[in-house]
């Protein structure tokens, strides 16, 4: 096995081999389910040579090799989102009919909640697809109990306080409302960059309108109205690319969002003003759809 400081990280291989993610890779090792040349390696730190060592999960060798899959699936709700269940639910995988590479999740959607869902070997997208640096967007559509009005879709936008910490700012907008069998409802659209569990679940509940319903209808570039529940193809090259191109910034966090403009100088406020103008949208290829086409009765931006 390579030493402390030569080789790759085991969790790293696992995951740019296409076994599992890198957080799932931590969880395999300190399960003790690697094993490097024969020994099992539950250290997280620990390295091994790709081209040298024998490295195994569950007893099956991990090989780089291969052809790299990427794949949209609209799952639908009733579907855990793993490779596997302890409670032997029917997960993602269960859906994947003739795909023979061993493909896993990017990201996370809830079991109630149906949408779009990226699977792919490809280790490395994988991890900029999911790192919060990167900022790639999200789009939901929530069925609502009650109609939100003005004041609680801006505080949506501006982010809403969960587990201590407040939700990075989001765009939200209106886009119907009506009276159902149960009173009134309405059907949300969130924008979000992050990741949370049940984020939009949780941020709607936090204003009083709790989601009867939540379906994902884009991940950064890709979208897919004709893919039914259920169904699944592979990405395009462009989409590939678009999605390589989505997150390809290495800007840090801290200068992805535009300062608090709230100092009463006038330099601070002509700087946050200055800076918030030269934001630009990251590149996608050309793919990314304009969402504020719809023209929804209300749109709220979160200050960013």
């Amino acid at each position: 096995m390579a030493s402390e400081l030569e080789g790759v990280r085991l969790q790293k291989l696992i995951a740019t081999a296409g076994v599992a993610s890198r957080r799932a890779a931590e969880t395999l090792m300190r399960e003790g389910r690697v094993t490097v040349n024969g020994t099992v390696v539950a250290t997280l730190g620990a390295r091994a040579n790709p081209e040298t060592d024998d490295i195994r999960v569950d007893g099956r060798r991990v090989s780089l090799g291969g052809t790299r899959r990427y794949l949209l699936l609209n799952k639908p709700r009733g579907v855990v989102t793993t490779r596997d269940d302890p409670q032997r639910r029917r997960t993602v995988m269960d859906l994947l009919s003739g795909v023979r590479e061993s493909v896993y999740p990017v990201g996370r959607l809830d079991y109630d909640s149906d949408g779009l869902l990226l699977l792919t070997n490809d280790g490395d997208l994988a991890a900029r697809l999911t790192h919060p640096r990167h900022g790639l967007e999200r789009v939901y559509e929530a069925w609502v109990r009650g109609v939100p009005d003005a004041t609680a879709l801006k505080r949506l936008a501006r982010g809403v306080m969960l587990d201590g910490r407040r939700t990075a700012p989001a765009t939200v907008s209106l886009v119907r409302a009506g009276r159902g069998l149960h009173g009134n409802r309405a059907v949300v659209r969130i924008i979000i960059t992050e990741g949370r569990k049940r984020q939009v679940r949780h941020m709607c509940e936090a204003i009083g309108h709790p989601v009867m319903r939540l379906r994902r209808v884009r991940i950064g570039p890709i979208q897919d109205k004709a893919l039914r529940p259920g169904q699944f193809r592979d990405l395009t090259p462009g989409e590939v690319t678009a999605l390589r191109h989505a997150v390809a910034s290495e800007v840090p966090p801290a200068d992805r969002s535009a300062p608090n403009a709230r100092s009463p100088s006038a330099s601070a406020k002509a700087t946050a003003g200055s800076r918030r103008r030269s934001r630009t949208r990251p590149a996608n290829g050309g793919g990314k759809p304009n969402v504020r086409s719809l023209k929804p009765r209300a749109t709220c931006r979160g200050r960013s």
